[in-house]
C-alpha cells in the first residue's frame, strides 16, 4: 500500500508502507541517505530506519541539526556500556543518557574503576564503533520484559520496567551481544560515532537518592568531528585552571568546612571584600532603581509554608522542621513569602502601585550531598530577591525595566555576550497550569514585548513554563564560551491567590496585583563563583580583594611605603604592604600569584624623588610615576569599573 509523506518545504513523496524515513532520504540524495542520523515523523523524533506505517510529515536530521547531537550522544552512550559490560561483564547497567556536552553511564560494580580502566574501556569502543554495529529496536511486552532483565540479572532494569505503565516498551541491541531497555531514539548504526572521549568517574546515587546504593558514574564528552571534540577538550583545561574551587583556595577567597557541614560557604577576609562590594553595588542600584530594601526572617512557622505550598509541594528541598513553643518552624527555601506578607501588612490603592521589594535574602536548601559543587550549587545561598506588585496595565513597562537591570547587570560585572530564553506554556493543556488563560496571554505578551524594546533576541521555549507563570531566563556567556544560567524574571499566578493579596483599583474594587519574582546575580554564592571562573580569578581593580601592594626593595624605604600606604588607604585604595626581609623580585611574583592588579615597587631612587615603579599584572612594568599620578589613576579606574585591562 502506498502512503504520502509531506517533507519540509511542502513537497510530497509516495512510498510503500513500511519504508522508512531512511528509504525517504535515498529518493533525494544519497549524500543525504549517508548523512541521515535520525528523523522527525509527525514531529517525533524516531529512528531514521523505523518503519513509517500511514501518512506523515517527515524531516530528515544532520549533524546539521542540534536535535541529532543528543541523539548522538545517546547512542554513544550506550556504546559505552556494551565496552564496559565486554570487559567488566560482572558489571550491572544503571541508565545512560545525554547531557549538555556529552553523555554519563551508571554502573554498579564491587571494584572501582580507574583510570586506566577508563583508558581500556574507550579503546573498546573504538573496537566495537569500527565492526560499524547496528542499533536495532525492538518492541517487548512487559510481564516478558521483567522476566528477561530479571534472567539477565540486571535488577536496576527490572526496577525502571517495573514501574513504566506501558504494556509494551522498546529496548535496543547494539550487536548480538548488547542489549538495553530503552525509549530511543538511537542512530542507526556506530560507524555514525566519530569522536568522543572518557573524562571520569564519579560516585552517583542511583535515581539520585541518596537511600539508594551509590553506583559508578563514568562522564564522557561526544561530538560530531574530531575538531569539535578537541575544542572542547582544550576548553575544559582551560575550565580546570579556573575552576573556582581551586582558585578560591589558592587566593583565600572562601572554603567550605567538613566539621560545619557541605554546602555552607565560609567567605574568608578577601571574599568577604568581593562579596559586600557585589552586595553594596545590588543594593545601591535597588535604590536607584526605585526598589524598598526589606528584611526577612531566616525561620518561619510551618503554617506559612502551608499557605503557600512549599510544605506540600516543595518538601524535599526543605530542612526538617524544628519544634518551638508548640509549633513547628522551618529554614525559607524562597524569600517570596516573606515579601508577600510584607506587602499583605498595609492595604494598596492602585496609586500605591507598582510596589518592588528587594532583598540579599539567605535562603536555605536540602540538596542533595551528590549534587553539590563549590559556591554554584549549595544548602545555604543569598538570593537577590525582589518581588514585584502591579497592575497589568503597568506589567509590560516593569519587565521592560527588570531585563534593562539584567542587561546593566551583565555590563557592570563584565559580560558582553548573552543568551534569553523565554519558557511559555501549552495551550492545549491549560489545566495543569494556574491563572486565567487571559492573564497568560498577558504576561507571555509582556515577555515578548519588552525583549523588542530592548532589542532582545529571545528563544521562545514552548511547554516550558512553570506551573505558576511565564518566565523568562537570562544566561552569560563568559570568557570562554561557557553559557551559565544567571537572571530570571518570573511570573508567579499561584501565590497571590494563596495569599489572596488584593489592591483597590480605580473602579473602587478589589483586584488581585500581578506579581513578578526576578533574581538578577541568581545568588551571591553561585555569581562570584562564576565571577572568578571568568575573570580567572583577576579581578579587575574594582572588585579585586587587594589593589595594589607596595613593595619596598630594603628596609630603609619602608618608612617612605608606609606614607604611600598611607596616602592610598585615604583615597579609598585597598593596599597592603609587604616589608619583608626578602627579595623584591619574590614578593612581585608572589603578587602575581595572588593576581593583585598593581605592584608599587619603590627602590632609592623612588623614595628621594616621592614616586612608586609601578608594575601591572599584565601589562607588566609601566614605570615610576608620582604618588598622586598614580593614585589619581587607579581611583578613577575604580570609579568606572572597568572590567577591560
Amino acid at each position: 500500500m502506498s502512503i504520502q509523506i509531506t517533507l519540509p518545504d511542502g513537497s510530497v513523496q509516495q512510498i510503500e508502507s513500511g519504508s522508512s524515513a531512511l528509504d525517504v532520504a535515498r529518493n533525494i540524495s544519497p549524500r543525504l541517505a549517508d548523512a541521515a542520523l535520525v528523523a522527525k515523523v509527525n514531529g517525533v523524533l524516531v529512528d531514521v530506519n523505523r518503519p513509517i506505517e500511514a501518512d506523515a510529515t517527515v524531516q530528515i536530521l544532520t549533524s546539521k541539526d542540534p536535535q541529532s547531537l543528543e541523539v548522538y550522544r545517546h547512542s554513544t552512550a550506550h556504546l559505552c556500556a556494551a565496552a564496559v559490560l565486554e570487559l567488566f561483564p560482572e558489571t550491572k547497567l544503571g541508565i545512560g543518557p545525554p547531557i549538555e556536552n556529552g553523555f554519563y553511564y551508571d554502573f554498579d560494580r564491587p571494584e572501582a574503576f580507574t583510570p586506566q580502566d577508563l583508558e581500556k574501556i574507550e579503546a573498546k569502543m573504538w573496537e566495537l564503533q569500527a565492526r560499524n554495529l547496528t542499533f536495532e529496536r525492538k518492541l517487548i511486552g512487559k510481564p516478558e520484559g521483567l522476566e528477561k532483565y530479571r534472567a539477565m540479572n540486571e535488577p536496576m532494569k527490572v526496577e525502571l520496567i517495573e514501574e513504566r505503565a506501558d504494556d509494551i516498551f522498546s529496548e535496543y541491541t547494539l550487536g548480538p551481544q548488547f542489549i538495553d531497555f530503552c525509549r530511543g531514539p538511537h542512530l542507526p548504526d556506530t560507524s555514525k560515532i566519530k569522536a568522543f572521549k572518557l573524562l571520569s568517574v564519579a560516585g552517583a546515587y542511583w535515581k539520585g537518592n541518596e537511600k539508594n546504593k551509590q553506583l559508578q558514574r563514568i562522564y564522557a564528552t561526544a561530538w560530531f568531528s574530531k575538531k569539535e571534540l578537541d575544542e572542547h577538550i582544550n576548553k575544559l583545561e582551560e575550565a580546570k585552571k579556573r575552576d573556582h574551587r581551586k582558585l578560591g583556595q589558592e587566593l583565600d577567597l572562601f572554603s567550605i568546612q567538613e566539621l560545619a557541614g557541605p554546602g555552607l560557604i565560609f567567605f574568608h577576609p578577601k571574599g568577604g571584600i568581593i562579596r559586600k562590594t557585589l552586595e553594596d553595588w545590588m543594593r545601591n542600584a535597588y535604590l536607584e532603581r526605585g526598589y524598598s530594601l526589606v528584611y526577612t526572617p531566616h525561620v518561619m512557622r510551618r503554617d506559612l509554608w502551608k499557605v503557600s505550598g512549599h510544605a506540600n509541594f516543595y518538601s524535599e528541598n526543605m530542612f526538617t522542621p524544628m519544634e518551638l513553643d508548640d509549633s513547628e518552624y522551618q529554614l525559607k527555601p524562597m524569600n517570596c513569602p516573606g515579601h508577600i506578607l510584607i506587602y499583605a501588612d498595609r492595604q494598596h490603592s492602585y496609586r500605591d502601585l507598582p510596589i518592588r521589594l528587594g532583598e540579599l535574602g539567605t535562603v536555605y536548601r536540602y540538596e542533595r550531598s551528590g549534587t553539590m559543587h563549590g559556591l554554584l550549587r549549595v544548602r545555604g545561598f543569598t538570593q537577590d530577591d525582589a518581588h514585584i506588585f502591579c497592575t497589568p496595565e503597568q506589567i509590560e513597562d516593569e519587565i521592560v525595566a527588570c531585563l534593562d537591570f539584567a542587561q546593566d547587570t551583565l555590563k557592570t560585572f563584565g559580560f558582553t555576550s548573552y543568551k534569553a530564553e523565554i519558557s511559555t506554556w501549552d495551550q492545549g493543556a491549560s489545566g495543569k497550569y494556574d491563572g486565567e488563560p487571559e492573564m497568560w496571554a498577558l504576561a507571555e505578551g509582556s515577555l515578548r514585548k519588552a525583549c523588542d524594546r530592548l532589542g532582545i533576541e529571545a528563544t521562545v521555549i514552548p511547554d516550558e513554563a512553570a506551573f505558576y507563570g511565564p518566565k523568562i531566563d537570562v544566561k552569560l556567556v563568559d570568557a570562554i564560551g561557557r553559557l551559565w544560567q544567571l537572571s530570571t524574571v518570573q511570573f508567579d499566578f499561584t501565590l497571590p491567590r494563596r495569599f489572596e493579596l488584593e489592591y483597590v483599583a480605580e473602579d473602587g474594587k478589589k483586584h488581585r496585583p500581578l506579581m513578578v519574582h526576578r533574581a538578577l546575580f541568581g545568588s551571591v554564592e553561585r555569581f562570584f563563583g562564576i565571577l572568578v571562573e571568568h575573570y580567572a580569578g583577576a579581578f579587575p581593580v574594582w572588585l579585586a580583594p587587594v589593589q595594589a601592594t607596595v613593595l619596598p626593595i630594603t628596609d630603609r624605604q619602608n618608612d617612605y611605603a608606609k606614607e604611600v600606604v598611607a596616602k592610598l588607604k585615604a583615597a579609598g585604595v585597598r593596599v597592603t604592604l609587604d616589608d619583608r626581609n626578602e627579595k623584591v623580585n619574590l614578593k612581585i611574583r608572589e603578587a602575581q600569584l595572588q593576581k593583585v592588579p598593581y605592584m608599587l615597587v619603590i627602590g632609592g631612587r623612588e623614595a628621594e624623588a616621592g614616586q612608586v615603579a609601578v608594575r601591572h599584572r599584565k601589562r607588566a612594568d609601566l614605570g615610576p610615576v608620582e604618588v598622586d599620578t598614580f593614585i589619581a589613576t587607579i581611583t578613577a579606574e575604580i570609579a568606572a569599573r572597568t572590567a577591560d585591562e
